[in-house]
C-alpha cells in the first residue's frame, strides 16, 4: 500500500537527526512491500486532513520554534480533525511541545500551540538532559519497553486525565517531578525521546506503520511480518543500559 505521510516544517524542526525517524519508518514499510510517500508541508502551506495517513513533526531549537508557532497555530483545526480520523501521529521534543497549548519563557512571554495534547510547558533553569527508558502500554496488557535521549529545558505538565506515552524508569521525562513522559491521543504520540528514537524501538515504528495502514486502508491495524532487528535490538541494549547506569526511580 501506499502510505502518506505528512512531514511538518522539516527545514525548521530538524535537529538531532530526528529526520532518521522517516527513513526507518520507510525502510520498514518497504521490506514489506508497502511504500511512504513523503510530503514537505512547510509555511503557509495547508494540511489536507483527508491527504494523510501519518503526521510527522520533529524538534528544533527556540528561534525555529518560533518561526513557526504561528503557522502551526493556523492548522491546529487540520491536526485535530486528522487525530480524529485516526491518522498516525509523531511529534519530537519541540514538536511534542507546540502540538500542546504552548510554551512559556522565563520572561513571561507565550508561544501558543495547536492545541492538541492537553499539556502546556514552561521553561525550566536547567536542562533536562540524559538517556532514558520508559515503561510503555499502548496496546492494552502488552508492556513494552522505550529508550530515546532527551534534552530539554521545558517542563511540560499534563492536564488532569491526560494519558502518558510512559512511565519513567530512569531519566527525567516530561517534568522531571511527575514520573510521566511524553502524551498519548489515540494514535498521536508526543515525546521528548530523540536521537532519533525509532532506529532503538522498532516495535514503536512498527506501532505507527500499522495505524497509518489502517487509516489507508480503512480497515484495523494489521499485523506487520516479522523483522531481522538484530541491530535495533542491540541499539535498544546500548541505549537502555545507559539509562540504567544513570539511574532513576527503579
Amino acid at each position: 500500500m501506499r502510505i502518506r505521510v505528512g512531514h511538518l516544517y522539516p527545514d525548521y524542526l530538524n535537529i538531532y537527526a530526528d529526520r532518521g525517524n522517516i527513513a526507518v519508518l520507510s525502510r520498514r514499510a518497504a521490506l514489506r512491500g508497502h511504500e511512504l510517500a513523503v510530503t514537505a508541508i512547510g509555511r503557509e502551506q495547508p494540511l489536507d486532513p483527508a491527504a494523510v495517513d501519518l503526521l510527522y513533526v520533529g524538534g528544533g531549537q527556540d528561534r525555529e520554534q518560533a518561526l513557526i508557532a504561528p503557522d502551526l497555530v493556523t492548522k491546529a483545526d487540520a491536526i485535530r480533525q486528522a487525530q480524529e480520523r485516526g491518522v498516525a501521529m509523531l511529534a519530537v521534543c519541540g514538536g511534542y511541545q507546540l502540538l500542546g497549548r504552548g510554551y512559556r519563557a522565563r520572561d513571561g512571554s507565550f508561544l501558543p500551540g495547536a492545541g492538541l495534547f492537553a499539556h502546556e510547558t514552561v521553561a525550566g533553569e536547567t536542562r533536562m538532559i540524559g538517556d532514558v527508558l520508559l515503561e510503555c502500554e499502548l496496546d492494552p496488557g502488552e508492556t513494552r519497553m522505550l529508550a530515546g535521549f532527551e534534552n530539554h529545558a521545558g517542563r511540560t505538565i499534563l492536564d488532569p486525565g491526560a494519558t502518558a506515552l510512559g512511565r519513567v524508569v530512569h531519566g527525567f521525562g516530561n517534568d522531571g517531578e511527575s514520573g510521566f513522559e511524553g502524551c498519548r491521543l489515540g494514535n498521536a504520540i508526543g515525546t521528548y525521546l530523540h536521537g532519533p528514537l525509532l532506529p532503538r524501538n522498532p516495535w514503536l515504528a512498527d506501532w505507527l506503520l500499522a495505524r497509518a495502514l489502517a487509516h489507508a486502508a480503512g480497515a484495523e491495524p494489521p499485523v506487520l511480518a516479522q523483522l531481522p532487528d538484530g541491530l535495533e535490538a542491540e541499539a535498544f541494549r546500548v541505549s537502555a543500559e545507559r539509562a540504567r547506569r544513570r539511574g532513576g526511580r527503579r
